[in-house]
């Protein structure tokens, strides 16, 4: 293994480093409306370095989600995080014509970022050249995990039930789905009217994928209860887990910010464990000799007093 290789192990592994952050880097957009804005953070040092393309849940931004976005960066991951047109930070009105499409527009971003990573690698000063584009992962909090789903191959239903476009794409090796909500059968009146994309088929997303639950989580969009964010892991194929977190809610303890007003289950322990165990499995996903990832359940599996529960097939 190279020097830098080495390095950028160490970081993921176990030490933090510090960490470089630019934004807002722009990226052209046309026909979007608005080009996209993007922020980048990575570690100040080391080479070959894997890439996290994060989405952020309904209303947030590029400014959001630093617990989860500042540890990756600080444990060898560049973390790209495009702001999407739902955005508080953009205001776009309900009555807008590109409303009905933003799920849409929410893929292509990720796709755009994916297509700009030479823009992104030279917006950051002394990045360039340091990313490894064979070693990129996909993750996403509540719609920002049904967007980052579609890279992994999960598709939307038509009214028919039949299965949409194929939105995958191959240059994506793995994801972490936080708080995914599940399949479109058990949808409130509300929601199976104005979001007709939460209709999921995960009988293709094949790629791994680190699904994480809240077992507190009880939707307003959906009427069943908790057990309604497993089925991303009950109905996909291929290697998947599923952490379940005892007493977390949507906000999973508060990965969204520090002290944010939506988190109504904070827990600092938890965001804890979710940042240990989510860079453990993209590490180990990224690069199978590493044994992260089995450490990580492992400590799990022996904790006298867990915060969740592990589950992989």
């Amino acid at each position: 293994m190279s020097e830098s290789k080495t390095a950028n192990a160490q970081k993921i592994a176990g030490a933090s480093t510090t960490v470089v952050s630019a934004k807002p880097v722009v990226l052209s957009a046309p026909g979007r409306g608005e080009d996209l804005q993007v922020r980048v953070s990575a570690p100040a040092t080391g080479g070959d370095l894997p890439v996290i393309v994060f989405s952020h849940g309904f209303g947030w931004s590029m400014h959001g989600y630093a617990p989860l976005a500042d540890f990756w960066a600080a444990h060898g991951f560049v973390v790209i995080q495009p702001t999407h047109l739902d955005s508080r930070t953009l205001g776009l009105a309900a009555e807008d014509p590109r409303t009905p499409r933003i799920w849409r527009f929410r893929i292509e971003d990720l796709k755009r970022v994916l297509d700009g990573l030479d823009i992104l690698e030279a917006a950051v000063p002394g990045l360039a050249g340091r990313l490894d584009r064979s070693r990129i992962a996909v993750a996403g909090h509540s719609w920002g995990a049904q967007t980052a789903s579609t890279l992994l191959g999960a598709r939307v239903l038509d009214s028919d039930g039949v299965p949409g476009e194929d939105m995958s794409d191959p240059r994506v090796k793995a994801g972490v789905l936080l708080a995914l909500t599940g399949l479109g059968d058990d949808l409130t009146p509300f929601a199976a009217e104005h979001l007709p994309f939460m209709k999921p088929s995960f009988d293709t997303m094949t790629a791994p994928a680190l699904i994480v639950a809240g077992d507190n989580d009880q939707s307003h969009l959906s009427t069943r209860g908790p057990d309604w964010f497993t089925d991303p892991y009950t109905y996909s194929p291929g290697s998947k887990s599923l952490l379940t977190l005892f007493g977390a809610e949507h906000s999973l303890g508060g990965i969204p910010g520090y002290e944010v007003a939506e988190t109504t289950d904070e827990s600092p322990a938890r965001v804890a464990l979710i940042q240990q165990l989510t860079t453990a499995f993209l590490r180990s996903a990224l690069y199978p000799e590493d044994t992260s990832w089995k450490a990580a359940a492992t400590a799990l599996a022996g904790d006298p007093n867990p915060l969740g529960k592990l589950r992989s097939k």
